[in-house]
């Protein structure tokens, strides 16, 4: 192993479920970590042993997930690779600084796709990948400029009153696929205009 290597990881915005911990757990044990893990009320916390050092991964609990908190600095080659796994599977963000051999490469990753990579040496440093917007200021400017909310928003308003006519006709006349049929199509609308911002 080189000993110069050095991952760092920082701003790590990555959501969990149990599964993906016992995951994480369970891969940590095949590769040979020694390990435990303790729980609270607050967090979940596995300590993970890689040489004379102790890495303690922290899990925030959250509503019905976990999220990983703090910055991380590993220089445990297989490990570094696990957790870059752990963010790919999550489809989080987070910016790994790799630390070798007197070099630092940036990556920022978003949904778990490196979106900029920067290779910084002394005092230069060059872009060597950017992700290319999904969105030009051009398509941006068009959007601005269409009218094709406004015009859709006026037929929508006509589809949701004839949809409350036709369910509140399948009410009365007691057809209940009919009126459930209805009932997905006014959800379907509902989705369209809250969309539309109506």
């Amino acid at each position: 192993m080189n000993r110069s290597y050095e991952v760092e990881y920082c701003n790590l915005e990555l959501r969990f479920d149990r599964r993906q911990i016992q995951n994480l757990i369970r891969d940590l044990i095949q590769e040979g970590y020694s390990l435990y893990w303790s729980e609270s009320e607050a967090q979940f916390l596995i300590s993970v042993r890689t040489g004379r050092k102790l890495v303690k991964l922290r899990f925030q609990k959250l509503l019905n997930c976990y999220k990983i908190v703090g910055d991380y600095v590993i220089k445990d080659e297989k490990l570094a690779e696990l957790i870059e796994k752990l963010i790919n599977d999550t489809r989080g963000h987070a910016v790994v600084k790799r630390i070798k051999d007197r070099q630092i490469v940036i990556e920022n990753i978003m949904f778990g796709e490196i979106i900029r990579l920067v290779e910084v040496s002394g005092m230069e440093h060059r872009i060597i990948y950017q992700k290319k917007p999904f969105v030009t200021l051009d398509e941006i400017t068009r959007a601005y400029q269409s009218t094709r909310a406004e015009e859709r928003a006026a037929v929508l308003r006509y589809e949701l009153d004839y949809e409350l006519v036709t369910l509140y006709e399948a009410l009365q006349e007691g057809r209940e696929e009919d009126a459930a049929a209805s009932k997905e199509r006014l959800a379907s609308l509902r989705v369209e205009m809250l969309q539309l911002e109506l």
